[in-house]
């Protein structure tokens, strides 16, 4: 190399360097986004920033409407402590709260990092929490992001209206929207808390290009249809299912069903108009329309203009790697036996409503021909399907068509006891715990239910078991969390759950749909692949499609 060469090229490199130091910020407690400055707090090596505001208040004349763009602020305003949770009523016995209180000002979100530059661009993952779309909040201790951070991933959770103050839709909102819609407003906070972090997340040492977004339960149902959404399924990266879909067997709302909806409701409330609603405070208004169980999409032509079935048949989702699964015990044979015997004939008696003249085609294709299949695995499995698992299985069974990789799991693993210094409770089987009866008080039974009840698995895949003291946690406990949390930061790094030391997870593809390969997490995780499990889910995909 001659001398002048030499010498171009050792310019270039310190332009470069120059370059380099210019463009990237140190991340400190003091982080400048696009609205104004934000100061967080750090706690064990972890930057936190709660509380933060990603749309202006849907108080007042903004109630019912969509949510509109967070106006900027001068000076510095504290990012250090949860803000108000929701509106919402005590429905589950498994969430508690770190926000300040409740209120329909409750559009803000938390972010947890460890970077140490702007130009250190971590993945990014954004929770939505679980609550059948009526309670939940991202101050939720077992949505904590400190462990994914810590794991080298920007730990992200955000509020969305829950219940009325969400998914009301009402036909004077629809026409005075600009989109002619109404009903799917906490689906649009999801929408605009995603578009928030892909603007801003890059001054916390983000990289926008790479958000994954997961939710459970309901959150998961609402990440199913962020994937198909115009309005966001550009905007991630990837996309991690845990315990539903808005897929077949669920259908979306029309707009005019979803209008007549509201009015009848306002109507049996003794609400005399949509005005008068507009003037009660939401502590009223919350009791007057309390929330009735999960809403339905609503085809709004904006948020959703076909259903999410529609979206994925013509491969019009998200082009992004899934990773999407479920839990051995989201359902119990005996709540569908109601009291019954669990025996065989019992169980097609109550199931025969819904399968008619295929409920023999649907028991023999899971297995169920004895007394003590229905309360073995295979009984689990049925039930478990009905509620959540068979949705979750379509998705991936959609999204394995389109030629993307699909990583799907079963989570086997049930809780440990509950601590004793809970004194007389019991587990719960959506999660948390509940009072023994004298029953069970006298029985002096184990507190362990048979498999991993639904929600079961949040703790562990977010590395939040120690913010759960209802239960006496072995390291077992601590492993399974380990790994599964190890999963959830590669996929969130790469777009593949794979690392050195773990399991080998295999993707699904179209290619391998009929003997797709399944990871079980449990004590031993491992790979599996069943064609029965397959066949099953196809008969019961049959039955879904004669209704049609």
């Amino acid at each position: 190399m001659t001398k002048r060469i030499r010498k171009v090229t050792m310019l270039a490199i310190a332009g470069m360097a120059i370059l380099s130091a210019c463009t990237q910020k140190e991340v400190t407690l003091q982080v400048e986004t696009k609205y104004g400055v934000l100061e967080g707090i750090e706690e064990d090596g972890v930057k936190k920033f709660l509380g933060v505001p990603f749309a202006q208040a849907p108080v007042g004349d903004l109630r019912w409407k969509a949510p509109q763009p967070v106006q900027a602020w001068e000076g510095i305003r504290e990012a250090k402590a949860f803000s108000d949770d929701p509106m919402q009523p005590n429905i589950f016995g498994d969430m508690n709260f770190r926000g300040s209180g409740r209120s329909e000002d409750c559009l803000y979100l938390n972010i947890w990092t460890t970077a140490k530059t702007t130009a250190d661009g971590l993945p990014v993952l954004i929770y939505f929490n679980g609550g059948g779309l009526m309670a939940g909040s991202g101050s939720e201790p077992r949505y904590d992001g400190s462990s994914i951070a810590k794991e080298g991933v920007i730990g992200v959770t955000a509020n969305y209206r829950e219940g009325v103050f969400g998914f009301f839709a009402h036909p004077e909102l629809t026409a005075a929207s600009d989109y002619k819609g109404s009903g799917n407003f906490g689906f649009l906070d999801q929408v605009a808390a995603i578009k928030w972090v892909k603007e801003n997340i890059a001054a916390f040492g983000g990289n926008p290009d790479r958000i994954t977004i997961v939710g459970e339960s309901a959150g998961s149902f609402s990440v199913s249809l962020l994937m198909c959404s115009p309005l966001s399924k550009d905007l991630i990266a990837g996309a991690m299912l845990s315990s539903g879909a808005e897929v077949l067997p669920y259908e979306p709302s029309t707009q005019a069903d979803a209008d007549a909806a509201g009015v009848a409701l306002l109507k049996e409330a003794g609400i005399a108009s949509l005005a008068d609603a507009m003037a009660i405070d939401a502590d009223s208004l919350q009791k007057m329309l309390p929330p009735r169980g999960m809403a339905n999409v609503v085809l709004d032509g904006y948020f959703m203009s076909e259903s999410a079935d529609a979206v994925f048949e013509k491969g019009q989702q998200a082009q992004v790697p899934l990773l999407a699964g479920w839990n051995s015990l989201e359902a119990h044979p005996m709540q569908a036996l109601q009291g019954q015997a669990p025996t065989v004939q019992n169980y097609k008696n109550v199931l025969k409503g819904q399968f008619g003249d295929m409920t023999d085609e649907i028991f023999e294709a899971y297995g169920i021909t004895t007394d003590e299949d229905v309360m073995s695995q295979k009984g689990f499995n049925l039930v478990s399907d009905l509620f959540t698992g068979f949705p979750t299985w379509k998705v991936c069974d959609y999204h394995a068509k389109s030629g993307q990789p699909v990583y799907r799991y079963h989570y086997m693993h049930a809780r440990p006891q509950v601590s004793e210094k809970m004194g007389d409770k019991t587990a719960a089987l959506a999660g948390g715990v509940r009072e023994k009866t004298e029953e069970e008080k006298k029985a002096q039974q184990p507190d362990i239910a048979p498999g991993a009840v639904h929600s079961a698995d949040i703790e562990y895949a977010m590395g939040t078991l120690d913010t759960n003291e209802y239960y006496d946690w072995q390291d077992e406990d601590y492993a399974i969390s380990k790994l599964f949390l190890t999963y959830y930061a590669n996929f969130c790094k790469t777009g593949n759950p794979n690392g050195e030391g773990l399991p080998k997870w295999s993707a699904i593809t179209k290619d391998n749909l009929d003997a797709a390969p399944v990871m079980i997490i449990d004590v031993e995780s491992k790979e599996v692949a069943s064609p029965e499990k397959e066949k099953a889910y196809r008969t019961l995909e049959k039955f879904y499609r004669s209704k049609k």
